[in-house]
């Protein structure tokens, strides 16, 4: 598990910002703050890229598809979920056709090795809920890390493999 960081290349700040205007409004409007961060680490992240694809296209398509893409990974188009958003709104909201939307998605999770259950770019409210990120194999056996004694989650944790030591969380 890695930490995404924010740090942006000087060449590519005017483009950043531009498109992170764009999703900090969606997000306002119709997600929420942790949206809101994830696309600023999945706009970094993509900034950062040599080339960046951010200079490919206009800044709506780019903010469109970083959402999707987050959505995507995070079941936003799932109308049980909160919040929760069509796919279809997303992309008339930024005046993109679905295709166009699609595609760079699809681009955006694959320059970033996005998928359902991807550590890095799970909600904080869904680490939780999200069993890839707590299975380990530990001596031959797939086992639930949350179900393990303090000392294996904390030795899961130092290695990286794990966001934060269940047991710890639960007594604050």
């Amino acid at each position: 598990m890695t930490t995404p960081s924010t740090r942006v290349p000087a060449a590519m700040q005017a483009k950043f910002d531009a498109i992170a205007q764009l999703t900090d409004g969606f997000c306002a409007q119709h997600l929420n703050g942790e949206y809101r961060d994830l696309a600023r680490l999945v706009l970094a992240a993509l900034s950062r890229k040599r080339p960046s694809p951010l200079l490919k296209s206009r800044e709506p398509t780019w903010a469109a598809a970083v959402l999707h893409a987050l959505g995507t990974v995070n079941f936003l188009f799932d109308s049980t979920q909160t919040p929760h958003c069509k796919a279809a709104d997303l992309f008339d909201h930024f005046g993109i056709s679905s295709s166009n939307g699609s595609s760079k998605s699809k681009e955006v999770r694959e320059a970033l090795g996005m998928h359902p259950m991807s550590s890095d770019w799970t909600l904080p409210s869904r680490m939780e809920q999200n069993p890839m990120l707590w299975m380990l194999e530990v001596n031959g056996f797939m086992v639930d890390v949350r179900r393990m004694p303090l000392e294996v989650q904390q030795i899961a944790f130092d290695k990286g493999f794990i966001p934060y030591v269940p047991a710890l969380k639960e007594k604050s």
